[in-house]
């Protein structure tokens, strides 16, 4: 075994214990608190939060473990950003990487106290061994034997003494000895910590499948973002320059028809020229709904040109420092688009915001206004009679795709706040 690796393993072994001592404390002040309090408002918050500072433990021990036994292991899933004190409580105590790491702080305490005193033991014995052939040597004769010769004083395992020359040797030699193979030693006890690191600090089989299918999703969300702008680029490149050109032909044939043609024919003529106008618009109308162009530009683009389409006074704000991927640009445009047009025809506002900004990896859509309130999911606005509110359930069904969030603050009589929660990037 190298040296190097013996010196990271000895040093880990010793450093463990301390780190330990205050892990086990850390265990018992979150449980016993978090248990005696449970029947108050405190408990169960500090008995979640506790669990979640469990996972600051659990990457401490893990970055110890890869610097210095080799263990590399990936950090179990993130948990995801709880929403209100409910959420913050319900994402505590049921975290299961948190309650894992619990567990490995909990055991950790007498696998550090063997490590390190196999450390210490394999050290200092080894010292004593290999330097005792000098210090028997130097050892001046204080002691008498039975017939009152003195003698050098001299170690003694049991009932044998290491009290001559060979014997003192042969004790250096088994010093030597324990200095070479106490490196293996001390690896073989610390396999015994890089298993629980393994199995209570990583993540579970059920982590790798979540984040398999969180993979494939992103994929497929990506894919489908790109697909429907492919759609939208066809549309507009193709139908729609080809009924523009229809159009145009109609609008000419129209103005050199003249007197001699029957009325019936001219009829005709302007319904089919009219007809292809109508056709353009609704196709312009279904290539904007598929993916607006506008988004090419970014969020802020496009957003700026919605809310200046907007009936109400709206105020803009973004505050973006990372471009989303398309998947989640399309997503936020189409929430706030939803939110406005409900604004629009239903709150009976004067003025909205519509308010973009990232915080972390998240990205945060706040639309707002100042109308009569009451919306929910069970319930839309519409000349104060509660409807079915499907636009609020799409949006809501919609962020899920890409494990978002919503949430409604909407009392009697306003205002209206709905926060949207996305991934910068799906």
């Amino acid at each position: 075994m190298r040296l190097r690796q013996a010196r990271r393993e000895f040093g880990y072994a010793l450093v463990s214990l301390p780190l330990a001592v205050l892990g086990l404390a850390y265990v018992v002040i979150t449980i016993v608190l978090g248990g005696m309090l449970s029947l108050t408002l405190l408990g169960l918050p500090l008995l979640a939060a506790g669990v979640l500072g469990a996972r600051a433990w659990g990457t401490l021990h893990r970055r110890l473990a890869r610097a210095a036994l080799g263990v590399r292991l990936a950090a179990p899933r993130p948990i995801r950003r709880p929403v209100g004190p409910v959420g913050f409580v319900r994402a505590g105590l049921g975290d299961g990487a948190g309650w894992r790491a619990l567990a490995y702080l909990f055991v950790k305490l007498p696998t550090a106290v063997l490590t390190a005193g196999v450390a210490v033991a394999l050290v200092c014995y080894s010292a004593v061994f290999l330097s005792y052939p000098f210090w028997w040597w130097a050892v001046r004769p204080v002691n008498t034997d039975s017939a009152g010769r003195p003698h050098r004083a001299a170690l003694q395992l049991g009932d044998f003494f290491f009290d001559t020359w060979p014997r003192a040797i042969l004790l250096g030699g088994i010093g030597v000895a324990l200095l070479l193979i106490g490196p293996r030693i001390l690896h073989c006890v610390l396999l015994l910590d890089r298993l629980l690191i393994r199995a209570l600090l990583g993540p579970t089989s059920l982590d790798d499948r979540l984040t398999d299918l969180e993979e494939t999703r992103a994929h497929a969300v990506d894919d489908s973002a790109a697909l429907l702008r492919r759609i939208e680029r066809d549309l507009h490149d193709g139908a729609q320059a080809q009924l523009v050109a229809l159009a145009m032909k109609l609008g000419m044939a129209k103005e050199k028809l003249g007197d001699a043609v029957p009325a019936d024919a001219r009829v005709l003529v302007e319904t089919a020229h009219s007809d292809a106008k109508a056709a353009i618009t609704e196709l312009r109308d279904l290539a904007r709904g598929i993916h607006p162009p506008m988004l090419d530009n970014g969020l802020e683009a496009a957003l700026t040109t919605l809310v200046a389409r907007c009936a109400v006074p709206v105020a803009l704000r973004v505050e973006i420092s990372d471009r989303p991927s398309p998947a989640i640009e399309t997503i936020a445009y189409f929430c706030a688009a939803e939110l406005l047009t409900n604004v629009a025809k239903h709150s009976r506002a004067g003025r909205a915001t519509v308010e973009v900004c990232q915080r972390g990896r998240r990205l945060w859509i706040r639309v707002g206004d100042d109308g009569t309130g009451g919306a929910s999911f069970g319930a839309a606005r519409r000349s104060g009679t509660a409807l079915p509110a499907g636009g609020l359930v799409g949006l809501r069904e919609r962020v899920r795709t890409v494990d978002g969030s919503i949430r409604i603050e909407s009392p009697p009589g306003g205002p209206t706040l709905v926060s949207v929660e996305l991934p910068v990037h799906s």
